[in-house]
């Protein structure tokens, strides 16, 4: 006698919910046996939380997994929807995450000089920091540039220095990473233009630029025009580079930041992803078709100390925005792929014992491989105090190194897919996420939100929770808080000079006597009449930029016409 599936199916799900009966009433014994253990040996803590603070469970089983869960579904096989086990379907076993180190200090020599360094000892991308007066647009001559030229980053003005900062460095054979905002179409443009005095064409070119900018009005700050024609800004450089950039990543959709303003890892990671649908519906709005950019967006992550939770957030990350692209129906597979760079949590370094910094960049960066990253940078043990000497970022490139070749952790693919705590915790981050979403969509939208508050107190209160954690006692860090020491351990510091600052004075002075005045002029009113309308200001920014006009002139030109956005405090 045959029986009917409809028949057969309630008989299935009958017997699973007698299972998942029986299940539960074995955990419940066990939980009474542990209570009582408990009792006369209490556990060393007297609750355990996440670096986020989310409390854990002593355990977790079968049960923890909801009755409704798929492996198919919810899991699946990497390289296949919904991309929770990773996009790639051969991962590390076929390709090895980009090793991509984040380097910029001093002049534009300096800093090619590291990419060398960093290029002939086994990195294989390259990834530049600039200094604050080119992340706000400014000139290094400017008021506000006083003592900040070249400290935190490479100081850049003009196209010149952008040819001395990758001389001797073939753009064709190598990908660049720059973590630009603001101005990220501006210094896109020179690197175009590099490329081409090198004789490679802009389709040849591929790279990322962070050009992020909603994460700034949420927590780096680093902006400087309104929320609306900054997006415009944005929307431009991915129309122009969809068309002649066909390699390079418009968007690099930023948690880090995020994370190192004092976010939880939910909070990173939702936030993080509302930024990115954001883009996705001003891109879509703006006529362009989805499968057009959205193979070119791309994410970056801050990897924290919390092995377990960071994992989870990776595998989440994949599958909320697979769920949420596939809405826009793309032809192109690729359009629901969420790539990611890594870098590990910056905020977690101490200035105390800093060689213990190693072990937590080694923590971080193994749960970012296990997570299925694409690239990776490893923080550097003297990045509390300093910019990385070439001794410290050696090690950092060294630990990445370390863990591809010699831990195992490449041999299989999300080794921990299955794992009933890393399944549990996946769920919960993907649940908090979609919560968020709701919020942010019942405020009206992320910029209606960002200018009401919402996610800077958000992030300002998990931060402040954090802390006090920290110096109740309720929270352990190795050398800050236990296991300190009485003597400072003493390391070699990165010095940046005054000298920088004449260098680059003299510098823009020479190319400003050299460089043809009509022609710069002639550029900087062609983007002010493409600011104004609606025609698309890349290619103004190019021919600008190859004119050598400093990235101040333009962007003082997007000020007058956009305005400056000052924001608002929270305390």
């Amino acid at each position: 006698m045959t029986t009917s599936p409809n028949k057969s199916n309630k008989v299935s799900s009958a017997e699973n919910s007698s299972a998942r009966a029986e299940l539960l009433q074995k955990r419940k014994k066990w939980e009474e046996k542990y209570e009582s253990l408990v009792k006369k040996k209490p556990e060393r803590l007297s609750s355990f939380i996440t670096t986020s603070s989310v409390p854990i469970d002593r355990l977790y089983g079968p049960t923890d997994i909801p009755s409704n869960w798929n492996y198919s579904n919810d899991v699946g096989y990497p390289g296949e929807f919904p991309y929770t086990r990773g996009v790639q379907q051969t991962m590390y076993r076929g390709r090895l995450w980009t090793m991509r180190q984040f380097a910029g200090f001093g002049g534009a020599e300096e800093t090619n000089k590291r990419f060398k360094f960093l290029l002939a000892n086994g990195m294989t991308g390259l990834s530049v920091a600039f200094h604050l007066p080119t992340l706000y647009g400014r000139e290094s001559t400017h008021p506000m540039s006083l003592g900040e030229v070249g400290k935190l980053g490479v100081a850049i003005d003009t196209l010149r220095d952008m040819e001395i900062l990758f001389d001797g460095i073939p753009l064709e054979q190598v990908t660049t990473s720059m973590t630009i905002n603001a101005p990220a179409a501006i210094l896109l443009a020179m690197y175009i233009a590099v490329a081409e005095k090198q004789g490679v064409s802009a389709d040849q070119i591929g790279g990322t630029i962070q050009n992020d900018i909603l994460k700034e009005y949420m927590a780096q700050k680093s902006y400087i025009f309104p929320p609306k024609p900054s997006m415009r800004l944005i929307v431009d450089t991915i129309k122009y580079c969809s068309e002649n950039v066909p390699r390079w990543n418009t968007i690099s959709i930023s948690g880090y930041h995020i994370r190192e303003a004092g976010s939880t890892a939910a909070q990173e990671l939702a936030f993080t992803l509302i930024n990115g649908l954001e883009y996705v519906r001003w891109a879509v709005k703006s006529g362009l078709d989805i499968d057009d950019f959205a193979p070119r967006l791309s994410f970056f992550f801050n990897s924290h100390n919390d092995f377990f939770e960071e994992i989870a957030k990776f595998r989440a990350a994949r599958r909320i925005w697979a769920r949420k692209m596939k809405e826009y129906k793309p032809k192109n597979e690729r359009s629901l792929w969420l790539r990611f760079h890594t870098q590990t949590a910056g905020c977690s370094l101490t200035a105390q014992q800093p060689y213990n910094n190693v072990i937590r960049t080694t923590v971080q960066s193994m749960a970012a491989v296990i997570g299925g990253t694409q690239s990776l940078h490893t923080n550097s043990l003297d990045e509390a105090l300093a910019l990385p000497s070439e001794d410290a970022v050696e090690i950092a490139l060294r630990t990445q190194q370390i863990i591809a070749h010699e831990s195992g952790l490449t041999n299989t693919i999300d080794p921990l897919a299955g794992s009933y705590f890393v399944e549990s915790l996946t769920n919960k981050m993907e649940d908090e996420v979609e919560e968020y979403i709701l919020k942010v969509d019942q405020l009206g939208g992320v910029i209606p939100a960002i200018e009401k508050g919402f996610f800077q107190q958000e992030i300002a209160n998990a931060a402040y929770q954090y802390q006090k954690e920290i110096e109740a006692n309720q929270r352990t860090i190795v050398g800050v808080n236990e296991f300190t020491k009485g003597e400072q351990i003493k390391i070699p510091i990165l010095q940046i000079g005054d000298e920088i600052a004449e260098r680059q004075q003299k510098r823009l002075e020479e190319v400003k006597q050299e460089r043809s005045s009509e022609k710069v002029q002639n550029a900087l009113e062609k983007i002010r009449i493409a600011a104004k309308g609606d025609e698309n200001v890349f290619p103004a920014i190019l021919e600008a930029v190859k004119a050598y006009a400093s990235i101040g002139e333009i962007c003082d030109v997007f000020r007058e016409v956009f305005g400056e956005w000052k924001g608002d405090l929270l305390f």
